[in-house]
């Protein structure tokens, strides 16, 4: 089994995660962020894998702090989770339609962290979660798994649509990259590592 978990408890944010990854059991999912739930449950379903999360937050002054905390807590789980990286894919991307809108997600599991997001949102908020948290949502888990991550809308629409399509891309993109080849022991890089 590869699993991380966090605990992370700030002035902002209490955050519980835990991530199993080849994982077909149910996820159960609470950040405060309907929204947000939402397309945590998409990457769960579409990426293979179980997430528990709670999250207590200050929702108060806005979502901000939810959505960047909750996805520092799960850069750092799939980064625990991969361990040493050995055997992955590592490299990978997909192209989600929804609709009328299709993403693009490429993901590089090298241990370096770079977030590559060319969308822009026709409207400022899907429910009660400020589009603009979206970004910073994958910004903060890139930069604690140490994920080289790029979306591109390649056909915008429904601000929905695109969120919803970005979300699955990852996760598709996500579950072929932590893929673990049959019998390959080795790390995918020429440098022996991947940090």
């Amino acid at each position: 089994m590869r699993v991380g978990e966090v605990k992370r408890d700030t002035s902002e944010t209490k955050i519980q995660l835990k991530l199993t990854l080849d994982s077909q059991a149910p996820s159960k999912i609470d950040t405060g962020l309907p929204f947000l739930d939402h397309m945590l449950y998409q990457i769960a379903k579409h990426g293979r894998m179980n997430l528990m999360i709670e999250v207590k937050g200050d929702l108060e002054v806005d979502c901000h702090h939810t959505a960047e905390d909750v996805g520092m807590a799960f850069g750092m789980a799939l980064k625990e989770a991969l361990g040493s990286k050995a055997g992955i894919q590592r490299f990978a991307d997909r192209i989600v339609p929804m609709d009328e809108v299709l993403a693009l997600c490429a993901i590089d599991l090298s241990g370096r962290a770079y977030l590559g997001y060319d969308a822009v949102y026709p409207s400022q908020m899907l429910g009660t979660l400020a589009t603009e948290s979206v970004r910073e949502f994958f910004k903060g888990l890139a930069d604690k798994a140490g994920m080289c991550l790029h979306f591109r809308i390649m056909t915008p629409g429904n601000t929905h649509h695109m969120v919803e399509a970005q979300f699955k891309a990852f996760a598709l993109a996500l579950r072929d990259a932590a893929t673990v080849q049959e019998g390959d022991t080795s790390v995918p890089s020429t440098k022996g590592m991947l940090d």
